[in-house]
């Protein structure tokens, strides 16, 4: 199994984002998604500067694939879409069954996002057909549907990856939740999500952290945790374990994943021994004990077992 990193899902800036990657460069972590996949008006980043970040990441080993849009509503998106698409050398992320079109069009290959909804062998396997090399699960999916998928027949002749930690990307709407909270139109919403470098927090009326509004989109308030399941996906056959950014310390909690989980090939040593080592001895040990894994578990999402 190896270490994927998510694109960032919020709105940063140039230069955060810039240092982000530079940090994203000197790590372990063997596969990067690059690019804006929540909301067009994001525009601190153009599609050249995320060409720029990937050939550098490129040139330091790492293996990038261009993400796409979410939620595609306009003619300037789609044309967007294609310019990743026709870029000439990474692979692309699709997260919209439009994207899956124009990437079969053009014989790109692709990895199928997980916000396009995959729910059962049949439809992977002629995603497959068209081009996905890749499948991410999407969040609400379950260790036992997985299992399901991967034993059905013959074995998939696709990766799997799942996301391991971050928040959990729940839904995306045409309104602009942000903007909303901020009784701003969304066509002149000043790109106000730039605030809320995770999010906008949203708590019940007893102050329970309840969601994450990060503009168009909705995410968990508790970040997902699946470490103490990596054992459990190697043996199921998982190529990718995916962290959703939101800090500079997901790079080296990503970083000493990889490292952990390299050793314990190269020496066929206990990978649950030795990724609890090496998070202990690389202070993470807040990482392993909090969070919420219920979808995984076959619960409610926020729930923590």
């Amino acid at each position: 199994m190896k270490i994927s990193l998510a694109p960032i899902s919020y709105c940063w800036s140039k230069t955060d984002v810039e240092h982000f990657y530079d940090q994203v460069a000197l790590s372990n972590i063997d596969t990067v998604y690059l690019g804006e996949t929540v909301c067009s008006r994001r525009r601190e980043l153009k599609f050249n500067d995320y060409l720029n970040l990937a050939n550098m990441l490129k040139s330091h080993g790492k293996h990038v694939v261009l993400s796409t849009m979410a939620l595609i509503e306009a003619q300037s998106e789609l044309n967007e879409l294609k310019r990743a698409i026709e870029n000439g050398d990474f692979s692309i992320e699709a997260n919209d069954m439009a994207a899956v079109h124009y990437a079969h069009q053009a014989k790109v290959p692709f990895v199928c996002g997980p916000t396009i909804n995959n729910y059962n062998r049949t439809s992977l396997d002629l995603l497959h057909q068209k081009g996905m090399f890749r499948f991410v699960m999407p969040c609400e999916l379950s260790q036992q549907w997985l299992s399901s998928v991967i034993n059905q027949g013959n074995k998939p002749k696709f990766e799997i990856e799942v996301l391991g930690h971050g928040y959990l990307p729940l839904a995306h709407s045409a309104r602009c939740f942000t903007a909303k909270h901020y009784q701003l139109p969304k066509d002149k919403c000043q790109t106000i999500c730039q605030r809320h470098s995770k999010g906008l927090l949203a708590q019940t009326q007893e102050s329970q952290p309840l969601l994450r509004l990060n503009g168009i989109q909705t995410q968990s308030a508790a970040q997902v945790n699946l470490i103490k399941q990596i054992p459990q996906m190697v043996d199921m056959g998982i190529d990718y374990w995916r962290i959703s950014p939101n800090k500079l310390t997901d790079i080296a909690m990503g970083s000493d994943l990889a490292h952990a989980l390299e050793h314990a090939k190269n020496n066929s040593l206990n990978i649950e021994t030795l990724i609890k080592k090496q998070l202990n001895d690389q202070n993470h040990a807040s990482i392993i004990n909090h969070h919420c894994n219920g979808y995984w578990l076959g619960l409610p999402g926020m729930d923590c077992a």
